[in-house]
């Protein structure tokens, strides 16, 4: 698999599981940031997630939205010839992270990482399914989650919502849903999905109250920043544990669709959620102006 969508992720710091899957593992800038001694991101708040030792991966690259949010490259998808294995996964997951982070091994004069900060990294107890792609297409999900959870690790599954029957299956530690509308009209115009998966997501919410479990929402100003009472019923219904309303960062990809004035402040993103409380139970409990993020629970 070295196709030119391929190889400009490699350069970007993938690293696949195979060469015919597109089951890939990168860590994230705060992964990075935390192994050095510096700031956690704002899951560590929140959730209490040690950056440095958390897996940032997706068993697969394929999705079945556009959303003009998002930060990958849509120009130039990877087509997967076959889908990697659960084994393949579990066994590579390690060493790839290590081979990701040999820059940082605190034996080299350039690294700030400390000798505990580096064997903490190469024994990561937090595993977010949330890297790039829709992992619920990855028919074997439920089995990887599984065999995660049974060898000690947490795990973040993160999903777009569109097969609530492949997440009833699936038992993470915490499950993330991702409502950017609130009503159909919106959901097209800005997810694109490949079909009208509305009434699909809204089942997945309903899936929440059973687990632990967490909604997020991308705020786009000027486009899905409307009817928060819309927003509010959703959460209501749904019973998550938790909301977060986040600010769209105008990064990546999405730089090709958007502007930067769809980049909302934190103040905006707040006052959003502010406006949705009032027609919810669900109320900030936290926020994290450097990520524009607010929490909300359920009083």
């Amino acid at each position: 698999m070295q196709s030119k969508a391929c190889k400009a992720l490699i350069k970007q710091g993938y690293q696949f599981f195979s060469n015919k899957s597109s089951a890939a593992l990168k860590p994230c800038m705060w992964n990075k940031r935390a192994l050095q001694g510096g700031e956690m991101c704002y899951k560590h708040q929140f959730y209490g997630i040690s950056s440095h030792r958390c897996v940032q991966m997706t068993p697969t690259l394929k999705c079945n939205q556009r959303c003009l949010f998002c930060w990958r490259s849509m120009e130039y998808e990877i087509e997967e010839e076959e889908e990697c294995s659960v084994d393949t996964i579990i066994e590579r997951m390690l060493p790839l992270q290590k081979k990701s982070l040999a820059g940082y091994n605190y034996i080299l004069e350039s690294s700030t990482a400390t000798k505990e900060l580096w064997s903490e990294a190469l024994n990561p107890d937090m595993i977010a399914i949330s890297l790039s792609g829709e992992p619920t297409l990855y028919s074997r999900l439920p089995e990887l989650i599984d065999r995660l959870n049974s060898a000690g690790k947490t795990t973040f599954l993160v999903s777009n919502g569109t097969k609530p029957e492949m997440l009833s299956l699936c038992h993470p530690y915490q499950t993330y849903i991702s409502v950017d509308a609130p009503d159909r009209e919106t959901y097209l115009k800005i997810c694109r999905p490949d079909e009208d998966f509305w009434d699909e997501i809204l089942s997945s919410t309903r899936l929440l109250k059973e687990r632990r479990s967490a909604i997020r929402t991308t705020v786009v100003k000027g486009i899905n920043d409307i009817d928060p009472a819309g927003y509010a019923a959703i959460y209501q219904d749904s019973g998550a544990d938790f909301i977060e309303v986040k600010g769209y960062m105008f990064v990546g990809h999405s730089r090709q669709r958007l502007l930067q004035e769809n980049m909302p402040e934190h103040s905006y993103v707040r006052d959003f959620a502010l406006e949705i409380s009032k027609y919810c139970d669900y109320k900030i409990i936290d926020e994290n102006p450097v990520s524009r993020v607010v929490l909300m629970e359920r009083q």
